[in-house]
């Protein structure tokens, strides 16, 4: 996304003095909000809220804010700062996160995204030799195989609903711009994006949106031509097709 210039993390420091050395080796300035009952409580929100807004009209160079909270008191923040031509990404919990936050914002990434753990594979043990006579257990491969069915499907389903809504999005921008005009990956990535905010390609299982792109096609969903000049791609429905 860019060269990061300004990093602040907002908290009573005092109450979470464990994550005061991780956060000082990420280069965080950490601003200290001393804990206040009642009217207090929101302290560190509204030195967040002046610190970006300072930022926003002083320094022009910073084109990309990065919230990081689930909060919708911060939606205000987010009109402000887009309606200034800054492009805003918020981090959020799933479970947690105010929708309208989600929808303010240019991009939304979820942190249960980034922390998720990979899945491990079960050690396997070393396969023990049938003595002479005995038949090999055919249904303990079977039981083995059919462990792994319910996260094969929920992956399918992912990689699914991806497809579905790239296809939902191309379909939107060809009714929107016309057939004859040309609709760029690039395009349709901003729109989805706009479409569904916390959306990320990588969590639906593809490397890449391109690689999104291309297993559409292969299902015959969308055609694509790929652009000499600029490397990316051409999208097309492909029921438009001759």
């Amino acid at each position: 996304k860019g060269s990061i210039v300004v990093k602040k993390a907002y908290c009573d420091w005092d109450r979470y003095k464990a994550f005061k050395a991780p956060m000082h080796e990420a280069s965080f300035e950490l601003i200290e909000i001393p804990h206040v009952r009642q009217s207090g409580k929101n302290s560190a929100d509204i030195r967040m809220v002046v610190d970006a807004l300072d930022l926003c009209y002083t320094k022009s160079h910073v084109e990309t804010f990065v919230i990081i909270s689930g909060d919708s008191d911060f939606s205000p923040l987010v009109s402000k700062l887009r309606e200034n031509n800054k492009v805003v990404i918020g981090v959020g919990v799933k479970n947690s996160t105010s929708d309208l936050l989600i929808a303010n914002c240019d991009e939304f990434i979820f942190y249960d995204d980034l922390v998720r753990e990979k899945k491990r594979p079960a050690a396997r043990r070393p396969a023990s030799r049938p003595s002479a006579g005995e038949t090999p257990k055919v249904p303990g491969k079977a039981s083995r195989d059919d462990s792994n069915a319910p996260a094969k499907k929920s992956d399918d389903e992912r990689r699914q609903k991806a497809l579905d809504l790239v296809v939902e999005t191309v379909e939107a921008l060809v009714a929107e711009r016309g057939e004859e005009e040309k609709i760029w990956g690039s395009m349709v990535k901003q729109a989805l994006k706009r479409r569904n905010p916390g959306f990320t390609e990588s969590y639906h299982g593809f490397r890449s949106f391109n690689a999104l792109l291309e297993t559409a096609e292969k299902s015959g969903s969308l055609k694509l031509e790929r652009d000499e000049k600029s490397g990316g791609y051409i999208v097309r429905l492909a029921a438009h097709e001759e």
